[in-house]
């Protein structure tokens, strides 16, 4: 059992777990964010253009159900404004990441300049070549 124990402490802080879990917690909080973004800020804007519509209390009473579709419109947007920020950071990271390759990539590309006594090495090769 204690090896057990001993082998899930060393998975369970492996850098990639931990990242992992830092990811998540940020990634609630984001989406906290975005939502009170879209419940406070957007939609009630969307709904002062819309000639004063509140999509919160948007509902249909069907037999004894209460069919809410205004939060399904509210959670669309907050889908789409979290799909869009998403997509800007994966878009700059890919960005940074080439930038990134193309600088290491011309670094490489670059021969080392020989040295002195490599370059005179070479002169006495082609010397003794044109001779012989």
């Amino acid at each position: 059992m204690k090896a057990f124990i001993d082998e899930f402490k060393s998975f369970a802080m492996k850098g990639n777990v931990v990242d992992l879990a830092v990811a998540v917690v940020l990634g609630v909080a984001f989406g906290k964010v975005v939502s009170s973004l879209v419940a406070d800020i957007i939609m009630p804007v969307v709904g002062i253009l819309l000639g004063g519509i509140s999509f919160s209390g948007l509902q249909y009473q069907l037999g004894d159900a209460m069919i809410t579709y205004g939060t399904f419109i509210q959670a669309v947007v907050d889908f789409a404004i979290v799909a869009l920020a998403l997509f800007v950071v994966v878009k700059a990271i890919n960005k940074a990441q080439e930038v990134s390759k193309d600088t290491s990539s011309e670094e490489e590309e670059k021969p080392e300049e020989p040295s002195e006594e490599v370059k005179l090495l070479r002169e006495i090769r082609d010397g003794l070549v044109r001779r012989y």
